[in-house]
């Protein structure tokens, strides 16, 4: 599903205009966004968790030279899916 897909099941399920939908849509997303950047934590109970973590410096290795390099730390987003979408899917 890609975001206009999800914009019309959106408008679809909840009785909205396409507009209304991709407007909710976008301030879901941004909300989302803004609180992972500030560093706190999502949770959307029974849908899951979205986080964000720590990656350590770690060796690796330049595939197109074969020369070890070390790969920086970095923060990636994280998802941890609740129990009822786990069950959902299973």
């Amino acid at each position: 599903m890609n975001k206009a897909e999800l914009i019309n099941a959106i408008a679809e399920e909840a009785g909205l205009s396409k507009v209304d939908a991709k407007k909710a849509l976008e301030a879901v997303v941004k909300s989302v966004s803004d609180a992972l950047v500030s560093g706190d934590k999502v949770s959307l109970i029974g849908f899951g968790t979205f986080s964000v973590t720590e990656r350590a410096a770690r060796p690796g290795i330049n595939p197109a030279t074969k020369q070890a390099i070390t790969i920086e730390a970095k923060k990636v987003a994280k998802f941890k899916a609740g129990a009822e979408l786990t069950a959902a899917i299973n």
